[in-house]
């Protein structure tokens, strides 16, 4: 949660830097993303009767737009997990909300914003697995292309776009907590 001294002068710093920063996918370009991962899911899980995790919070906008694209039974629930520290160890997390369901047997698939460097998703996976999932599948609508994955080559086994190691916000992704709610994908301004 931010805390501002001066709420006024954040609010003026997030319009600016959404003003000034470049939009590298339109909300056209994102439905289409959207439309192709649906397709990829469904494919692979349409009969599988799969219980679907949110990571909480910038997962929820991804569920919101590409859950009614899933025309298949399927259950969901949400999770909120974060790495702590810089720990390098993906297994260290802090949990919010635990999984609530039983999920020994089932196939498992994990919705979040972007996959950056991994750690949080990997940690998920592993601890889903550990709890019995037959299998843990990632969806997130961005991969971001460069070299500190958590495993080498790691990206999600669904995904929408690959974009740049930049700062990104909008889908989910936020500046300081706002702006998940833009339609499209910017980055901050370079400086």
């Amino acid at each position: 949660m931010i805390v501002s001294a001066n709420p006024k002068a954040l609010l003026e710093e997030v319009c600016k830097v959404r003003d000034e920063a470049e939009c590298l996918v339109t909300p056209i370009q994102v439905e289409r993303a959207l439309d192709n991962m649906a397709e990829a899911i469904t494919q692979r899980l349409q009969d599988s009767n799969p219980l679907v995790f949110t990571i909480m919070t910038g997962g929820l906008i991804l569920a919101g737009r590409i859950l009614p694209r899933l025309l298949f039974p399927l259950e969901l629930d949400y999770l909120h997990a974060t790495r702590y520290g810089h720990e390098l160890n993906g297994n260290l997390l802090d949990w919010r909300v635990r999984p609530a369901r039983d999920i020994k047997g089932r196939s498992v698939l994990i919705l979040d914003d972007i996959l950056d460097e991994g750690y949080t998703i990997a940690a998920v996976m592993d601890y889903l697995r550990a709890e019995g999932a037959s299998e843990v599948l990632a969806a997130a609508l961005v991969n971001k292309v460069h070299d500190r994955k958590a495993l080498p080559g790691m990206r999600p086994d669904f995904c929408g776009l690959d974009l740049p190691d930049r700062f990104l916000f909008g889908c989910g992704m936020d500046y300081k907590g706002y702006w998940r709610n833009a339609p499209g994908i910017y980055a901050l301004k370079d400086h």
